[in-house]
């Protein structure tokens, strides 16, 4: 195969969910062997869905995908199998991997290598932590060797270790790669071409250049769009104008006015539709619980794992309304087992006031019953409330999260994992806690999201903690103390 050979290409195509939602409308694009390209998006708009195109998980309505037949194609997915979480590492990977006992180690180990991870194969995958899941779903494509590598979101519940060290490994990848991800930093460090889903009109843009040079041709092109629809809108009205004025003088004058309102039929014909861009979710504010006299979290005493083993701390915080408490760790240290024990009530060394509503994100979404819908998720969220929200608000809050008409009765286990995070915090501003527990609440949200989901957090009123990898997300937000768990 050519390095500079086209290995995949779409050709027309069109796919729908169901009977009415379109998803793709006669998209056209290639990539060529060796490129490495960035697909971004709306959330929801439907890029997991090209993956699934690409890999033949789904065939279009029409048109064609063309895959080149001498490349092998895997892909790292954003989130694990839960039946996979309880296989031990060397039967996870046998199921990428097929081989004898001997080589299939050896190919383990190296993958592992490429990730940054050590651990024993005998090691079940549930008790690996988010950030290490996310090191197996690319260490799993990656022991596959393949000639195109897809990554879905593969920065979520990564540390900055593992982010950077992720970054230096894609920059030396000698084969190609498509990545989806709403990381704008991390995608122009080794990306040379973007392949942009417009939510609104269902086609792909390709694009040259990182994600800054996109947005920056975009904005100049709508601004063109608009400078030309004003000249011609000026235009317009001097000729409706002038035509009005001749068809009054009658005679010929009317020959004259006639061919004034040809004119105008042929400004308005020049006319272009604007692009519209993505949507952002409107600013809103996360209420606190009001109902309690009194509240306190203390934790005297906290649980990490350093070298394999369970290790107890002892220490001294106590959380109150209006105070912002940020968890740090690397990667495999236990955060999330710590906060999701906060969040049950199950934590030793912890007491908390009876009768605190507690909010939890979890990264996982596991807190969501994906057989519901959307709507009846976010009515489970009024009735763990104060009782005083109502089904009109509970609209009001979810067009705010651009949660639709339609996908209030889409099941949660078939929307995109991003409208997933939009339906959580939509659940929050419902439930109104008193304890927000949030653990890595920008994971698979887009970034033009982010400023309006940090000003609510920097706002809220009760006791919140917080577990997050991204700097420039957290420096938005007013913490008050930091609990570093390496330390």
């Amino acid at each position: 195969m050519s390095q500079n050979a086209t290995i995949v290409r779409f050709e027309k195509v069109h796919f729908t969910f169901g009977h009415d939602k379109n998803i793709l409308d006669e998209v056209s694009f290639s990539v060529r062997g060796g490129m490495k390209v960035a697909l971004m998006g709306q959330n929801g708009a439907g890029k997991s869905t090209i993956f699934k195109l690409i890999t033949k998980q789904l065939k279009p309505d029409h048109g064609e995908v063309l895959v080149d037949t001498q490349i092998s194609v895997a892909t790292a997915h954003q989130v694990m199998d839960p039946a996979d979480k309880e296989l031990t590492l060397e039967k996870y990977f046998y199921k990428s991997y097929p081989a004898a006992s001997h080589e299939l180690r050896k190919r383990i180990g190296a993958v592992l290598e490429a990730v940054n991870l050590t651990a024993p194969f005998d090691k079940a995958i549930k008790s690996f932590s988010g950030g290490q899941q996310a090191r197996l779903l690319l260490a799993a494509a990656l022991i596959q060797n393949p000639d195109l590598l897809l990554l879905d979101e593969p920065t979520n519940n990564l540390d900055y270790a593992g982010i950077y060290h992720l970054t230096m490994f894609l920059m030396s990848y000698k084969k190609s790669c498509i990545v989806i991800s709403h990381d704008a930093e991390f995608l122009n460090a080794f990306t040379q071409g973007v392949l942009y889903l417009d939510s609104y009109t269902h086609k792909i843009e390709q694009y040259a250049g990182d994600y800054y040079d996109v947005m920056a041709e975009i904005t100049a092109r709508i601004e063109k769009e608009n400078r030309e629809n004003a000249r011609l809108a000026k235009e317009i009205q001097e000729n409706k104008d002038k035509a009005n004025f001749f068809a009054h003088k009658g005679g010929k004058m009317r020959n004259v006015a006639a061919k004034m309102r040809e004119k105008i039929e042929e400004y308005e014909s020049e006319k272009v539709d604007v692009r519209k861009e993505d949507k952002t979710i409107r600013n809103f504010v996360l209420p606190a619980q009001h109902d309690l006299s009194h509240f306190s979290l203390k934790i005297s005493s906290y649980q990490v794992i350093l070298n394999h083993q369970l290790v107890t701390k002892e220490t001294s915080i106590l959380l109150g309304r209006n105070f912002h408490l940020q968890i740090v760790g690397p990667n495999g240290i236990g955060k999330s087992t710590l906060i999701e024990s906060l969040a049950t009530g199950k934590a030793p060394g912890v007491t908390i006031t009876p009768g605190v509503r507690i909010g939890y994100y979890r990264q996982d979404f596991s807190t969501l019953n994906f057989s519901h819908t959307v709507h009846q998720s976010l009515v489970e969220a009024l009735m763990n409330s104060d009782g005083s929200a109502t089904e009109e608000s509970l609209r009001s809050v979810a067009s705010g999260f651009l949660i639709t008409k339609e996908l209030m009765n889409t099941t949660v286990g078939n929307i995109s994992e991003g409208q997933k995070g939009l339906l959580s915090f939509a659940r929050l501003v419902l439930q109104k806690p008193g304890l927000l527990i949030l653990d890595e609440p920008t994971n698979h949200i887009n970034f033009r999201h982010l400023p309006q989901i940090a000003a609510a957090l920097n706002e809220y009123q009760g006791a919140m903690i917080l577990v997050s990898h991204v700097a420039d997300f957290v420096a938005q937000i007013r913490i008050d103390k930091v609990l570093d768990l390496e330390k």
